[in-house]
């Protein structure tokens, strides 16, 4: 037998541009439609809030805080988040459009797995954390993780959805009815007993999800949801083991850390939860990894057959229901009937009354309410609940948006202004005293709001030293950025050259500032100029080289006169342009001095010229004349000549 449920939403267009198709799922705060975007012609689920939600007086309230939850979330783009898309009212209805994930999640996943390896646990916890982590670090927390929440795409990839929807409806109806509305298996001991949460509750949730994924069932039963919220404000959750034998005690203490009843004891985000989940995973071996717990008592597959009859229970594993905040106080429930406490003395009876005195008890009773009653009044707007007020949420809001809601709130709104490198100018970074605390009436709420980026003037900084330069830049908060040295024949070494951004310009605080420092005259090897000219060699040492050059004359055979034959440092060695060298040029050969020869034998006279370095030539004075003694020379006696110099000898 089959029978559908008529849908007054199926195929209706909403805001003009979301075809609604198909049914996908319901809850306690929303149902979800596959829809047909018409505009960009893709699928998207598209999430209708519940009609009860937004009854007055409050529905602008909460309008307005899932507009900013919807805002907040949007901004979400870790790859294991399901996007939001838009966000609006079309007449009555509330919605979230979000990117459509075609698969299952993870309540349906345990209907026909029971439980998961423990390795496989472990990967999907540290999935969630990790996209927890991010909306965390954005100040975004989700306060609904739970397996319907988290999705498994068609790759195997878990999703977290539902950014801001239980924060926004928690937030009003806390406020206004002194309830939270979320999944009771998941909710954080604090959130039940005080109404507040951060990041730590979606902790303490991630915790009871690995709990549920490893075991198979959920730490806290019972047959009401208010049993299940005392319990999770009562009791520790308790040791997987205790259910599962033969699971190590690493995974106890690890169950133990997230689900901590007091937040302090938990870690601080999903961030720090995710680093302890990853160290716990690395200390497990791969047999225990892929061991999974047998399906808890009772457990039976799921048989899907969809002509079958459709059975609603009344409260889903996964359903969100309404708690009134407060459970650990020792207080009556919120609604719970006086009528139905127990009497004192059943048995006790009236005394009879004459008649007579009748009238006086009345007048008496009348005057007791009056006095009861003004003084109920003075004391509920005093010192009572009358007297105080939630702290409205006001963090991303504009200035003048926030301070118009504390206002609204009966509150006092002071502001006060601070830098921040990641919220936009104008926008509230924070509030003390915190959103969702209580205080009294006018109290004083004072934000935090943003200037933006704190900007710093970049100072002159070429011409100085490179340490003088960096204190500079250390005082002022700047950060150093690339220091390169670069060669200079006019720079003095470690002197600034050049930086980047420039002198004067106005830059974020945190932007490096790039320095060019001069390392001195470049490094050379000396060329070799012997052989060259003066000239050639005095151009090439000082134009290309920038070297200082000193010229120094010597006489030598080795050169002819204006060459260069000697030079220090010696070609090859290694310097610097602007250093000095020194080189020698030839001035011819060296001098010799000129004796007197006149008289002397002439093989004895041309043997001692020859070696003085002359080259000889003899002259016979006479035709006839025999090799006897020199009577002349050409050369004057005493004089110098250069070595190699012809001197002619005459004979008799």
């Amino acid at each position: 037998m089959s029978s559908t449920l008529t849908d007054p939403l199926l195929g209706r267009v909403i805001d003009g541009r979301y075809e609604v198709r198909e049914r996908i799922a319901a809850g306690g705060m929303a149902t979800v439609y596959l829809a047909f975007d018409r505009r960009l012609e893709r699928d998207i689920a598209l999430k209708v809030m519940h009609r009860h939600l937004e009854v007055d007086p409050n529905s602008r309230e909460f309008v307005a805080r899932f507009r900013r939850e919807a805002k907040a979330a949007a901004r979400l783009t870790h790859p294991g988040v399901v996007r939001v898309y838009d966000q609006g009212i079309d007449q009555d209805i509330s919605y979230l459009t979000m990117e459509y994930v075609d698969g299952e999640n993870l309540r349906e996943v345990l209907a026909h797995e029971a439980t998961l390896p423990l390795g496989v646990a472990l990967s999907t916890v540290e999935h969630v954390l990790d996209a927890l982590g991010s909306a965390h670090r954005q100040g975004l927390v989700h306060q609904d993780v739970k397996p319907e929440n988290v999705l498994i795409d068609s790759e195997g990839r878990p999703r977290v959805a539902d950014f801001g929807l239980a924060r926004a409806v928690t937030e009003v109806t806390s406020s206004t009815s002194g309830t939270i509305l979320g999944t009771v298996a998941y909710l954080g001991p604090e959130l039940i007993s005080n109404g507040v949460s951060d990041a730590r509750t979606d902790v303490y949730a991630a915790g009871v999800l690995l709990y549920e994924l490893i075991t198979g069932r959920q730490p806290h039963t019972g047959t009401t949801a208010i049993q299940v919220a005392t319990k999770h404000v009562h009791d520790d959750v308790p040791a997987p083991s205790s259910v599962v034998a033969w699971l190590p005690t690493e995974i106890d203490d690890l169950i133990a850390a997230l689900t901590a009843r007091d937040p302090d004891q938990r870690p601080q985000d999903a961030g720090a939860a995710l680093q302890l989940v990853r160290r716990t995973h690395g200390l497990l071996d791969e047999p225990t990894l892929d061991r999974r717990a047998d399906p808890p008592s009772g457990a039976t597959p799921v048989v899907r057959d969809d002509d079958a009859t459709a059975v609603l229970t009344t409260a889903s594993p996964g359903s969100t229901v309404a708690l009134p905040i407060g459970l650990g106080h020792p207080f009556p429930a919120v609604g719970t009937d006086l009528a139905a406490l127990p009497d004192d003395d059943p048995e006790a009876r009236e005394p009879k009354r004459t008649e007579r005195r009748a009238g006086w008890w009345i007048a008496a009773v009348m005057v007791a309410l009056l006095v009861l009653g003004g003084g109920g009044l003075w004391w509920y707007n005093s010192i009572g609940p009358g007297a105080y007020t939630t702290v409205p949420s006001v963090v991303s809001e504009t200035e003048d948006d926030a301070t118009a809601i504390i206002r609204g709130a009966g509150l006092t709104p002071s502001v006060e202004h601070a830098f921040d490198d990641d919220v936009p100018e104008g926008i509230v970074i924070s509030a003390t005293p915190a959103a969702q605390e209580r205080v009294l009436n006018n109290a004083i709420v004072t934000i935090t709001v943003s200037d933006g980026p704190r900007m710093t003037t970049v100072p002159k900084l070429v011409g100085e030293q490179q340490d003088d330069a960096e204190a500079r830049l250390e005082e002022l908060g700047l950060p150093l950025g690339e220091v390169e040295g670069k060669s200079s024949d006019t720079v003095p070494e470690g002197e600034v050259m050049s930086i980047s951004p420039a002198a004067g310009e106005s830059v974020r605080h945190d932007t490096p500032v790039d320095l060019v420092v001069s390392s001195g005259p470049a490094p050379i090897e000396f060329p070799d100029v012997a052989d060259m000219t003066e000239a050639d060699a005095v151009a090439l040492l000082e134009d290309e080289y920038a070297l200082d050059v000193t010229v120094d004359h010597a006489r030598t055979e080795d050169a002819d006169k204006g060459i260069v034959f000697a030079q220090s440092p010696a070609a090859g060695d290694a310097g610097h342009r602007l250093d000095s060298i020194t080189i020698t040029v030839s001035d011819g050969p060296p001098l010799v001095t000129v004796d007197d020869y006149v008289g002397m034998e002439v093989d004895a006279a041309e043997s001692a010229a020859r070696a003085a370095g002359l080259d000889v030539q003899l002259y016979a004075f006479w035709p006839w004349s025999s090799k006897g003694s020199i009577v002349d020379q050409s050369l004057i006696p005493g004089n110098q000549v250069e070595r190699g110099t012809t001197i002619t000898f005459k004979y008799n």
